[in-house]
């Protein structure tokens, strides 16, 4: 007889456990709804720290090139001198 109950009592929570399914899954489905939200709005700040990062990037390197274009009368000529320097030294002797 113990059996008997134990499956009788089986089946019956079986049979609530399909009834109340729905409810148990409305907060299961508002949760995954609410990290889909968060993860949209975290997707999209993340996209605008990358456009600023970015264009950061490109003001900084705009800044070097026209620093590289004004300083060029400068550093054009001592480039080569360097290249002259080097090319007429003597190149030091491999050690046997």
């Amino acid at each position: 007889m113990k059996t008997f109950l134990k499956i009788l009592l089986i089946a019956v929570v079986a049979v609530l456990a399909l009834k109340i399914f729905p409810l148990i899954l409305v907060p299961v489905v508002i949760s995954v709804a609410l990290t889909l939200a968060v993860g949209a709005v975290l997707a999209g700040g993340l996209t605008a720290t990358a456009a600023i990062g970015l264009s950061a990037l490109a003001a900084f390197v705009a800044v070097a090139l026209v620093i590289l274009t004004v300083l060029s009368p400068v550093w054009i000529p001592v480039l080569a001198v360097v290249g002259l320097v080097s090319l007429c030294r003597r190149k030091p002797r491999a050690m046997a």
